[in-house]
């Protein structure tokens, strides 16, 4: 019909280990880097793509190396008939260290690019090479991001966890505040307390979020960090400050019951402008070198609530209902209240939950 739709989804990977201390991942599926709900770093919010992932544990060290073939464009995008997408790729590293048996930290370096011939920079597949030092010397013209991350638990019941990333980063355009568009700069910092006030499967989570504007951007698709016209990092993009409040809780083995609330405040388009939330716009038309803000553009608060209640009625078969309250007011009265009201169920085998997170 035409308010109905219908998609293929398929995910398949092979898993072994090629010595005591390095394991590989093959395949077809997505990726996820952090301890939070969201992942400013790489998430699972994009649709599955090809990838080879190496993993190395050396004593304290954790070592993960990400290399992902990914297509710059939909199929939607062109009006010729079937043929081959182009082809983009986004290669990643992260190295994680436990500090003491309470604190692990990490850093990351990711780059994203496309060549014409749709050919694999090989310099990039190089395990422990700088991504930057490879990018300037090719002559500067891919995306590459770095930042990192930790994980502390403590009083047994707490963790704390974060991620920075920084697109760009100019020490002087930060500490002049004049709000320079090349601070392309994001963090998380999250909060989780598991078996609450004593009570056993009843689990809190706080994060918040913030992402300046133009932040995973660049000149073209082959370059943003997107995969089939979809973030790869937060789904929303960039521009906004989120909070992201959920709660859990298993009263029996069975059950299991979820909240999870957002809260979202960016700045959305207008027209042909370009405000830095839109990962998908050429950052060259950014407007103004000065004056850029988190939330700049027409401000939009969102709220969206989830309500999931799960049943386990035979080994690794799941039952879902969910309800969904979801609220959209854009600070121009010319734009209208967006208000929706979802109720969902599934049945799921020996799969995880799908997420609506839109």
């Amino acid at each position: 019909k035409n308010n109905s739709s219908d998609f293929f989804t398929a995910r398949g990977y092979l898993t072994f280990n090629a010595t005591k201390h390095i394991g590989i991942q093959f395949g077809h599926d997505r990726n996820f880097i952090g301890n939070g709900y969201r992942s400013l770093i790489f998430s699972d919010f994009a649709t599955d793509y090809m990838f080879l992932k190496i993993s190395t544990q050396i004593w304290k060290f954790q070592y993960t190396n990400l290399f992902t073939e990914m297509n710059a464009e939909t199929k939607g995008s062109s009006t010729a008939g079937d043929r081959v997408l182009n082809k983009k790729y986004v290669a990643l590293h992260h190295l994680g260290i436990n500090v003491t048996k309470w604190l692990n930290m990490g850093v990351f370096e990711s780059i994203a690019y496309g060549r014409d011939n749709g050919s694999v920079e090989l310099q990039y597949m190089n395990p422990i090479i700088f991504y930057r030092s490879v990018e300037q010397q090719l002559g500067s013209g891919d995306n590459a991001i770095l930042g990192a991350d930790f994980k502390a638990n403590f009083l047994k019941h707490f963790s704390a966890y974060g991620q920075l990333v920084l697109d760009e980063f100019k020490i002087s355009e930060i500490m002049s505040k004049e709000g320079w568009w090349g601070n392309k700069q994001a963090y998380q910092l999250g909060l989780k307390y598991i078996d609450a006030f004593g009570i056993s499967n009843l689990d809190f989570q706080i994060e918040r979020n913030y992402i300046r504007p133009f932040v995973y951007t660049h000149k073209d698709n082959y370059r943003n960090y997107s995969h089939y016209n979809q973030a790869i990092a937060h789904p929303m993009g960039a521009n906004l400050k989120e909070l992201v409040l959920m709660a859990r809780y298993q009263p029996i083995p069975r059950l299991e019951l979820k909240t999870r609330v957002f809260l979202v405040n960016f700045g959305a388009d207008t027209g042909n402008s370009n405000f830095g939330g839109n990962i998908l716009t050429d950052y060259t038309n950014h407007g103004l070198n000065y004056g850029h803000f988190t939330g700049q553009g027409v401000q939009t608060s969102l709220q969206k609530i989830d309500l999931t209640a799960t049943y386990q009625f035979k080994h690794n078969v799941f039952v879902d209902l969910t309800l969904t309250r979801r609220k959209e007011v854009a600070s121009l009265s010319t734009i209208e209240v967006k208000n929706a009201t979802i109720i969902s169920g599934a049945l799921r085998w020996n799969i995880r939950e799908r997420r609506h997170d839109f």
